[in-house]
């Protein structure tokens, strides 16, 4: 007998005997099939076809029950009769949906998620009978799994290294490390498969997406504890003064609160120097083992920004630094038109900025923290610069004067403005 809780069926049951009573009023088509009941309704497929959907159970009761849901869903309009694995349905919907529709970022995180945690545990599901249950058990255990010994992390470091974290040391040897997912990995897998079912039942390939019944709480975010401005002036002069060919980037980090992307991404075609401005349009990020010069996320990223007194002098450094580099390299030189570049013109490789910006942390003696934190102290810098409040309000792209202004009503010491104006100068020399 197939499973009692198919809907659909390859093969049509044989219908029973003439004579014999098999129906109740208004029932349709239900009879005895092998040892249990069997029942169809007539369905319109996604693709305009009319064919039968069928419905098993071990009890005429039970039988009849899902005839009633088919009635139902074929009542409110076309019904998928034959329904995919749920791997299958991941690799449709990544190729077809998500990689032309969505930023390469977003699509890669999309696919590692599927490849990892939802294909391994799950992908064997038909796309159909995938239940609330199964994806909150799926959660459950995933929150338990110790990821190194599930993905084989451990196995796949060679046996010897001079480093002992890179060579085998716990999965591989027989010592569970307890590498438990994040909160947020956990969370942003579910988020994953929530996606894919919803555009399931956008497709009309299913009725409901289970996954939006599970309950699933969102994590707290991490506070991250911002600069103040006494800590972005110690770390820019110390990085003037140790002559850190990444300095005017720093200063555009924090001075304009410009994103990591954004700022190894601007070209000079984008910075006029003379009106003091440039715009924001394109960003540079690392995606799937290729380096990717594309255009911002969202029209609300783009923006032409003017910039104070220290920007115009640390961009006419960099411009410096950037005729030198030219010259010194000859026929080796690779023209981008980016701002920032290495000795060769060529792009700078977001990790190795992310580590340059931690070294010069280190030897600042300030706080380590990430680069896209230093944005929530680019107010406070604006305000220790003496920036307009209508310039400081198009620079942090306030929609509102007053929630400017609000900044502005912490006023820096006296001596902490006239330290960050110095900084410039000392640029000229």
């Amino acid at each position: 007998m197939p499973d009692k809780t198919a809907l659909a069926s390859p093969e049509e049951p044989t219908r029973p005997r003439k004579g014999r009573r098999t129906r109740a009023n208004n029932e349709g088509s239900i009879f005895p099939y092998k040892t249990g009941w069997a029942g169809y309704v007539w369905v319109t497929t996604p693709e305009g076809k009319r064919t039968r959907k069928w419905a098993y159970g071990k009890t005429r009761e039970e039988t009849h029950e899902k005839w009633l849901k088919l009635h139902e869903l074929a009542r409110r309009g076309p019904v998928v009769t034959k329904s995919p694995k749920l791997s299958d349905y991941l690799a449709y919907w990544l190729t077809n949906v998500v990689e032309p529709n969505l930023a390469p970022k977003t699509a890669a995180n999309y696919e590692m998620f599927a490849r990892l945690y939802i294909t391994p545990a799950l992908g064997s599901k038909r796309l159909d009978k995938l239940t609330v249950r199964d994806v909150q058990g799926w959660l459950n255990k995933l929150r338990r799994t110790c990821l190194c010994c599930d993905q084989g992390k451990d196995a796949a470091r060679p046996e010897t290294h001079s480093n002992p974290k890179r060579r085998r040391h716990c999965c591989a040897i027989g010592k569970c490390c307890k590498s438990l997912p994040s909160d947020w990995t956990v969370h942003d897998a579910y988020m994953t498969l929530r996606a894919a079912l919803s555009n399931a039942v956008r497709e009309e390939t299913l009725t409901r997406n289970v996954a939006a019944n599970v309950k699933m709480s969102v994590p707290r975010k991490r506070k991250v504890k911002p600069w103040s401005v006494e800590e972005a002036r110690t770390f820019l002069e110390s990085a003037r003064q140790n002559e850190d060919p990444m300095y005017p980037a720093y200063v555009l980090v924090l001075v304009l609160g410009l994103r990591l992307g954004e700022t190894l991404g601007l070209r000079w075609e984008d910075v006029d120097l003379d009106q003091a401005e440039m715009t924001i349009g394109w960003q540079l990020q690392r995606v799937g083992g290729k380096l990717l010069h594309r255009q911002t996320k969202t029209d609300a990223s783009d923006a032409t920004l003017p910039f104070p007194e220290i920007v115009t002098t640390a961009l006419h450094a960099r411009q410096r630094a950037r005729d030198t580099a030219r010259d010194a390299a000859g026929d080796d030189w690779r023209e981008t038109g980016l701002v920032f570049t290495t000795g060769s013109g060529r792009p700078i490789e977001p990790s190795n900025f992310r580590r340059s910006f931690a070294n010069a942390c280190a030897k600042a003696g300030v706080r380590k923290v990430h680069v896209h934190a230093t944005r929530k102290t680019c107010a406070s810098l604006l305000v220790a610069l003496d920036v307009h409040p209508r310039v400081a309000m198009q620079i942090l792209r306030h929609s509102q004067i007053a929630v400017t202004m609000n900044i502005y009503s912490e006023v820096s010491s006296e001596e902490t403005r006239k330290a960050l104006k110095r900084l410039g100068d000392h640029l000229e020399r």
